[in-house]
């Protein structure tokens, strides 16, 4: 059977071919331990330590800014944690933002049972955080600021530069989740001011289980993993060699192809949304795409539910819901709930993304299955 259009990028990215080839040889040949002082151990070492400094170079910092973890949920419990241990005498409040990812909320929600207290600012209509309503938010007691730099659900772009300004401003930690903006948007830490960042490999086309946080000079981040010391005794464990490697080869990449990967990533996303609202009517736009991601798609069909149109389409074409409907409820997503799009749009909501294996031919193919899904749907109606 022919596989189905792959639209769901947002929710993880295929292995680039130059990163599988960058791995090969430590699937094939090299599979010593870094920490040992003998011959084995050399190339596995050279080899994370050029993975580090090609992540670095990729977000503009030093490699002795960087952890390596096992994904971006790793990456933003040790943040968020880490910083609620090392300051907890300064302070134990926390802002964050109503659409954030569940790594991030929930780890907030589990802080609160010990002890924190945790704001979530609201969003517009658009998924946009207003900067006044972090600086209204401020207590003596604030220690971070968790803003993620793009919604994953309708890619929503947020002022994480100004939001850090104001951190700062009340000498107050400053994290992102970059997982969805990393290959997408330029991402640069100096720029961005941010003090901790939180990346997810299998995001950036190179393998699931592996990720960084970025933590700049001089950050007093508590231990998250204890053991024999590794990553400068910042993060326990015996490095997984292989997928470091194909996560700064990934990085290497992004870096490299950036500009032309956001060009067509664009292309593909604004011909999808041009070619479904030509021939179906009812299509509402989730987010705002002169400040979101260039390959996000959020669109809701009003009246119809999420479940259905991705049963109509799925073996065709590969995509996410926005709501998950039963038979006597509706789950809206917390992003659009938090957007306030209303119930009859939202339980319809889907999220279409593209990404840079993304081609002309199937985004037309594309058109044609969710254009006649939703007619055909909205028939029974």
């Amino acid at each position: 059977m022919t596989q189905p259009i792959y639209l769901d990028y947002n929710a993880t990215t295929p292995h680039d071919p130059e990163v599988i080839e960058a791995m090969r040889e430590f699937f094939e040949r090299e599979f010593g331990n870094p920490s040992s002082t003998h011959f084995y151990g050399i190339a596995p070492k050279r080899a994370v330590e050029k993975a580090r400094e090609q992540v670095a170079a990729f977000l503009n910092c030093s490699a002795e800014e960087i952890i390596f973890t096992s994904g971006g949920t790793e990456s933003n419990n040790h943040a968020i944690k880490g910083i609620a241990r090392a300051l907890k005498a300064k302070g134990n409040h926390i802002i964050t933002s109503s659409i954030e990812h569940p790594a991030v909320l929930e780890v907030c929600a589990f802080l609160e049972g010990s002890g924190c207290e945790v704001t979530c600012v609201p969003v517009d209509d658009h998924g946009l955080v207003d900067v006044s309503a972090i600086e209204h938010a401020l207590r003596p007691s604030t220690i971070l600021i968790s803003i993620m730099h793009a919604n994953n659900e309708v890619g929503t772009i947020q002022h994480v530069e100004e939001i850090a300004s104001v951190a700062h401003s009340s000498g107050i930690v400053m994290h992102t989740d970059a997982a969805q903006s990393l290959g997408k948007i330029p991402v640069d830490v100096q720029a961005m001011g941010v003090d901790l960042l939180s990346m997810a490999g299998h995001k950036l086309y190179a393998p699931k289980g592996i990720g960084v946080l970025y933590v700049r000079e001089g950050i007093d981040l508590a231990t998250f993993m204890h053991g024999a010391g590794q990553e400068a005794g910042r993060r326990a464990g015996t490095e997984n060699i292989l997928e470091i490697v194909g996560l700064g080869k990934a990085c290497e990449i992004a870096g490299r192809d950036l500009k032309k990967n956001m060009e067509h990533m664009k292309r593909m996303r604004d011909r999808l949304y041009e070619g479904i609202c030509e021939q179906v009517g009812g299509v509402r736009l989730n987010g705002d795409f002169h400040k979101s991601l260039p390959n996000t798609l959020s669109v809701s069909f009003e009246g119809l539910e999420a479940n259905r149109i991705l049963e109509e389409i799925g073996l065709e074409v590969a995509a996410s819901a926005g709501a998950a409907c039963h038979s006597d409820t509706i789950k809206i997503s917390h992003v659009l709930e938090a957007m306030h799009v209303p119930v009859g749009w939202a339980k319809g909501s889907i999220r279409l993304s593209t990404g840079r294996f993304t081609t002309q031919d199937e985004i037309e193919q594309a058109i044609s299955v969710i254009v006649k899904a939703i007619k055909d749907l909205k028939s029974q109606s």
